[in-house]
């Protein structure tokens, strides 16, 4: 008995850890790496603990933030190790102002639970600034979607999946 072949597609999204996110990266053809670890909901920073756990310097593990920029909803990407630069993000998308977008209108909008988001396989495409500081590395980590979930992969890869802008927008 022969079987049904999957419409195209269908068969990534029923993989096993698959999120949108790596959904995404699959269907682009781009390389990339899963990394998993058990999520402590007792850490202070998903972002250190992602460091943490991988063992990979936390200035090539990346966190996606979700800011408010003169009303629209605008995804920052910058490294655990430091802060989003406000401003920065503001200028580098012609904005005047910058705000941290509300926690639950960023889970809405994106698709993605806090300390999970991802800039990639979001329910709406948004606005995208990845930190410059992305391009000293040939690979960086982000959420893969979930807590407990990063993907490895090249920042030229990233800055053409998101059409995000490369900009300082991180700080020490």
């Amino acid at each position: 008995m022969a079987k049904k072949a999957n419409k195209p597609g269908k068969a990534k999204k029923q993989q096993a850890g698959g999120t949108p996110a790596t959904v995404a990266l699959t269907a682009a053809g781009v390389a990339y790496t899963v990394h998993a670890y058990e999520h402590d909901p007792a850490h202070p920073s998903y972002g250190e603990e992602a460091a943490e756990a991988m063992g990979v310097p936390p200035e090539r593990v990346f966190k996606t933030l979700v800011a408010d920029v003169d009303g629209a909803l605008t995804v920052a990407v910058v490294p655990v190790a430091g802060q989003l630069d406000l401003k920065a993000l503001a200028a580098a998308v012609g904005g005047k102002r910058a705000a941290m977008a509300d926690p639950a209108l960023a889970e809405r909008t994106t698709g993605y639970v806090r300390g999970g988001i991802s800039p990639l396989g979001q329910r709406k495409r948004l606005a995208t600034v990845l930190d410059a500081s992305a391009a000293e590395h040939a690979t960086i980590c982000v959420s893969a979607g979930r807590r407990g979930l990063e993907v490895e992969l090249a920042p030229d890869d990233l800055v053409e999946l998101t059409d995000a802008v490369l900009a300082p927008v991180g700080r020490a």
